[in-house]
Formats: structure tokens, sequence, C-alpha cells
């Protein structure tokens, strides 16, 4: 196929991500490497690539050459050049001249990815005599070149001039020098590990040159060490390489091709104790795993910026073809195995991470830790809380799921089934079933020791020397504008109050009266809880079929030393709580359905007042005629005038009551209670 005939066409269906623009240069650096090794010279070889800014441009002005744009670059390297042979595969698209190295013969159809043109000026040797080649090569134009001329007095060498770096590639490319040959010994880093001889490269920029070789000695933690494993008849060359702290910040497998880094990806959270930096007795150090195979090479793209391999392999041809899973599992247990000294210490703290977050923290989890795979719990012991939260739940989530599916299982057993075999599974899905059922208490109960440190928190003085507002309070014990049809069970924490009030037929949190459909008012007042209970009654005996008698709940709430309490409605939270149930009571009650409640004047009323006891609210409980508690921390009574019971709790005792009524439930799970 001619390369002058079918260039526009091989450009636009050949593909280089925008985050790839350097990949025509290293390529470039490489097609170097390749000349050098041609000769013979590889030791002695000189590769130069230097960096060409545009000194009229610069990203930010004044602050020195690194930030003037890169328009191009210059590759000079004293290879065997492009002689006869060369340039005619250079003239020919898919050329397999140099298969046997790897190549797929359109590394040039790269650089006019990224760039308008290239400049080449080739010294070479052919038949004992010294040439000069000059072409340029562009989208446009396609290769002009003119025949070689005959020269005295030079060396062998070769010049590649990249020019016109495109604006999208140039956004995501490195600009720094140290960055952009880091780049590229990573990318050529196969050279460096495997060749007892390396050629000298050299990253210029302006008067700073950057040696990769002193880059890969000052990378480098200790020699490579190589292994072979076999797939599916594939040989497959693992290189275990371990970088000084700094250099690779994760712990990373490279799949290769043709001795180039083609795909990274990160595997620390695949080996377990892989995180973190290891250490020997050398120091710190970041681990890799660099793998190569003719697999591999076989199935790169054309453009080496990816494999045509698939993420998983269909049950037909599982025997013949890999998928990337496979070779992640294999190098996964070899890095595992290599890396087995080191990682036990990492193991062990991770563990222990674990295990003090569940007993101390997230208790629900203790009876189905055995349920869980033992290595997916290995963590860093870095992790935050919120993160090792979302990696149990998690993990119990896939163990229930596997539970259930167990669960449907048991309780459809085969006829053929063995009666001692079935007893046995049975016994042993009770079991697991029993561990989470204690989960789900354990839950429940961390729950409460949540909701009480919160509302100790929101009690305290702040740092501008006020209180919380009443309605942060109000929304910790149940959600405002909202009743219970609108919210779930577990969103009312109403057992902070009594545990009686947990069980309600209708609740209402800061509603209008008028819009509850319990009430039948036509006021817009707003009390801060309602609570409707219709009770059955178990020494009731009546043939009336009738409801049962029901109760009235009134919670008024408010702000922590609030300390202007007087008569009338507005201000007393005594005769607000009660003049509530009088209104609910005139608009005739109804259950949450809707219907009726016979003799709503006399349901039984029972009005909760939280607040601090200070000077004006104590006046107030006086004049109702309460009486203080034992430990003078609230007030009680009863209104004959209204019916209602009416309880004043202060915030310290709210929090010391509800403590005292879950302390035996977090004893058992190891949570503090004070």
């Amino acid at each position: 196929m001619s390369l002058h005939t079918n260039l526009a066409g091989r450009l636009r269906n050949t593909n280089l991500p925008k985050t790839h623009g350097l990949l025509p240069v290293f390529e470039a650096v490489v097609n170097s490497i390749q000349a050098l090794e041609e000769t013979d010279g590889l030791a002695e070889g000189q590769i130069t690539l230097e960096i060409i800014r545009n000194p009229q441009q610069q990203m930010h002005p004044g602050k020195g050459a690194e930030k003037e744009i890169i328009k191009g670059f210059t590759i000079t390297d004293n290879g065997v050049g492009f002689n006869a042979a060369n340039m005619e595969s250079f003239e020919t698209l898919d050329s397999d001249h140099k298969v046997g190295k790897g190549c797929r013969g359109i590394g040039r159809l790269m650089w006019l990815k990224a760039f308008d043109i290239a400049e080449v000026e080739s010294v070479f040797c052919q038949e004992g005599k010294l040439y000069q080649r000059n072409f340029s090569f562009s989208s446009r134009r396609g290769v002009q070149t003119e025949s070689p001329v005959a020269v005295h007095d030079q060396e062998v060498r070769t010049v590649l001039k990249l020019d016109g770096l495109d604006k999208e590639y140039y956004a995501s490319c490195r600009k720094t020098p140290l960055s952009i040959a880091e780049a590229l010994l990573e990318h050529c880093l196969w050279y460096y590990v495997r060749s007892p001889a390396t050629p000298n490269i050299v990253v210029k920029d302006g008067t700073k040159n950057i040696s990769l070789s002193n880059i890969y000695d000052r990378c480098m933690h200790s020699a490579a060490t190589a292994q072979q494993v076999s797939l599916k008849g594939y040989v497959f060359e693992l290189t275990h390489i371990k970088f000084r702290v700094g250099v690779n910040k994760n712990h990373s497998m490279f799949l290769c091709a043709a001795n180039r880094v083609v795909k990274e990806e990160s595997i620390g959270k695949k080996v377990p104790g892989l995180f973190g930096t290891l250490s020997d007795d050398a120091g710190e150090f970041t681990y890799a795993c660099y793998v190569t195979s003719d697999y591999l090479d076989e199935h790169v793209r054309s453009e080496r910026t990816a494999f045509n391999i698939a993420e998983t392999i269909e049950d037909l041809i599982s025997d013949q073809e890999i998928s990337l899973s496979e070779i992640r599992e294999v190098v996964v247990e070899k890095t595992r195995e290599y890396l087995s000294d080191y990682l036990h210490e990492n193991m062990k703290a991770g563990k222990e991470r674990v295990n003090t977050f569940v007993a101390q923290k997230a208790p629900r989890y203790r009876s189905i830790m055995s349920h869980m795979d033992e290595r997916e719990l290995v963590v860093d012991p870095r992790i935050s809380d919120k993160e090792l939260e979302s990696l149990l739940h998690r993990h119990y989530y896939e163990a229930e799921k596997s539970l259930m599916e167990e669960g449907h299982e048991i309780m459809n057993p085969a006829l053929e089934s063995n009666l001692e075999d079935y007893q046995s599974r049975l016994s042993d899905y009770l079991r697991k079933a029993q561990d989470f059922k204690q989960s789900d208490l354990a839950n429940y109960v961390t729950h409460r020791r949540t909701i009480i440190d919160l509302l100790e928190k929101y009690i305290e003085r702040l740092d501008d020397d006020k209180y919380a507002r009443e309605d942060l309070i109000h929304q910790l014990i149940m959600p405002m504008r909202m009743d219970s049809t609108q919210t779930p069970f577990d969103a009312c924490n109403l057992w902070l109050i009594d545990e009686r009030l947990a069980f309600h037929d209708y609740l209402a949190s800061d509603k209008p009266l008028s819009s509850m459909p319990v009430t039948g008012d036509i006021s817009g007042k707003e009390p801060d809880l309602c609570a409707l209970n219709v009770c059955n009654n178990p020494i009731l005996v009546s043939d009336k079929k009738a409801l049962p008698l029901a109760s009235i709940t009134v919670v008024e709430i408010k702000r922590p030393m609030r300390n202007d309490a007087r008569e009338g409605e507005d201000k007393d939270p005594i005769e607000q709580a009660l003049s509530y149930l009088d209104r609910i009571r005139e608009g005739q009650a109804k259950t949450a359905g809707g219907r009726l409640i016979p003799n709503s004047r006399d349901i039984p009323g029972f009005c909760y007042v939280i607040c601090d006891l200070t000077p004006s609210v104590v006046q107030r409980c006086r004049i109702f005629d309460l009486t203080p508690t034992h430990d003078h921390m609230g007030y009680f009574g009863y209104s004959k005038s209204y019916g209602a019971f009416i309880e004043v709790i202060s915030y310290n005792r709210l929090v010391q009551s509800v403590k005292e009524r879950n302390k035996a439930f977090f004893d058992k799970l190891g949570l503090p209670s004070t």
C-alpha cells in the first residue's frame, strides 16, 4: 500500500488519545534505540531529546523558560540512520521491516496526529560510504524527499524534528523537563531493566540536561527480579521492581508490549496488605510488576495505547483466549508471594484497625465477621471511619445476599436430598441467620448510642457563648414538618423522652393542627410533637364494636438554658402544651385513617416539656403545682382541669435517663455508656 495515496485515510483511522500527546515523541526515542541496536553500539549510543519552546508564548510570562509553550521536540541519535532499507520501510505503511522488534509500521502516523510536520536529516553509511538524506513528512504533502548525497568529514547521525504540537495534546501533556524525562524513562524502562547495556539518553531543555540513567539509578531501590509463569500455554515474564519512595506513588502492574509500557494499573487494593510504603533493610520502597509476553505483543493495538484483550472471556473460548482478569489474578498471586515477608506487618495492622473499629464504633458487624472473606478485610490502617464503614457494609451486603440465596435452597430441598445432609445444612444456615439477627440488633443499639452523643453535643454551650436552637434538637427527635405517614419508623427517636412513645398510631412534627388528620382542628397552631396512640386493652371485654381507648401526647421543646418563661401561651411551655391538647380534644380526635374516636374529650393526655430548669421555668412548674423529681432535675404532676399528666424534663435528666435505660445494651456491645 502506497503511503502517498492512503495517508489521509490512514490518519483518520489512527487513534491517539489526547492524554497520550507525548507518545509519538517517546516512540521516536524507541526508534533511535532500535537504530543503535542495528549498529551493535547500544552501549556507546547517544540519544538527545531536546524540548523546543516558543519564547513568544508563555503560560506565565516572566517565570522562566520552563513556562514557555512547547512547540516541538528534536530527537538526535548516532544510530544506523535512514539507509535505503530503512527509507523504503518508512515509505511503506504497515511495514514488517522491524516486525521482530514488535514494530507495527505506523509509528510515523502518530507523529502527524500530534504535530504539524516532521523533518529529518540523516547521515548514514552505505557500502562503506557516507550519505546524507533530508526529507519532510506532513499530512498535507506526505513525504517530500531529496535524493541522498555523498558527504565527507561528518559523523553518522539522525536528527528528527517534530514541530507544531497540537494545542489539545499540549494541554494534557507533561511540560517540565524532569517530568518529561521521568515519563520517558517509564516508557523505556524495559531497556534499562533487561539490557546489560543501555544508551545514554538525555533530555535537554535550554541549558538544562537530564540523564535518564541518573534518574534510573536514583529511582531503583534494588535490583529487579524476573519470574516466569505459564498461562494457557503462553509464557508470561514478571519483573518485580522496588522503587525508592517518592518515585512511584502507587503499587502498580505495568503491561508491556514490544519493550514498551502500554497499560498501567494499580494493584494496591487487590493484594492484601499492599498499601502505604513497604520496608526492607535498605529502607522504604513502592512496588511495581512489569509484565511481558508474546501474547501481549500479539494483542497490542497498533497505536500501542491499549490491548485487544477482553476483561473477561466467555466459556466457549475461555480455553483459547486469555482475559485481562486472568492476567491480573496471576500477577496478584505472584506479587503476594514475592512480597510475603513485607506484607505480614501491614496485614496485621490492617486487621487490628478493623477489629478496633468494630469493637468501638460498629459492633453490628461483630457477629457476622466470620462470614466475610478475611483477605478482603485487610485494610490500610490509615483508612477513614467513613471509608471503613462503607467497606464493611459492602461486605455485609454480599454476605447477606449469599445467606438469602442459601435460604431459598434450604427451604426448597430437592426430593433426592439426603436427610442427614439436609439437617446439617439447615442447622448451619440457621446459625448464620442468627448471627445476622444479632447484627441487626447491634446496629439498632449503636444507632441509639450515636443519637445520645448528638443530643449531648447539641445541649452544650457553643463557641459564641450561646446555645443551640430548639429546632436542632427537635430535628434529632423527629424530622420537622412531617408526620408518621411521611417518616420512616427508624427516623423517629422519641425513645429519648419515653420508650412508650416509640409506639404510636399517628405522629406529627411541627405541623399545623388543621393539617393533622387526627385532630379535626382548623387552627394554624403548631405543637412541636403530637402523638396519638390507639391501644388494645387486653382486659377489656365488650360486645360493642367501637375503637379502644386512645391517648394523646404533646411534646414541647425549648432552647437550652432559655430563661424567659412567663404567663401566657406564647411564653409558658407548660401552658402551651396543655393548650395544644385542648385544641385537639375540641376538634374531635380521629385515627390516622380519619375515623372519629369516641369520647374525644375524655382521651387521656400526656404533656412533655423538654427544657432546662432555669429560674423562670421552675416558677412556672410551681404555679402548676408540679412535684420535683427525686434528683431535682425535673417536675411531674397531674392537671385535673386539663385531664393531663405533665412532665417537665431538663436536658441533663433527659440524657442521664436515656443512658441509664440503655446502659445494659451498651455494656453488652462494649460501647461506652458514660
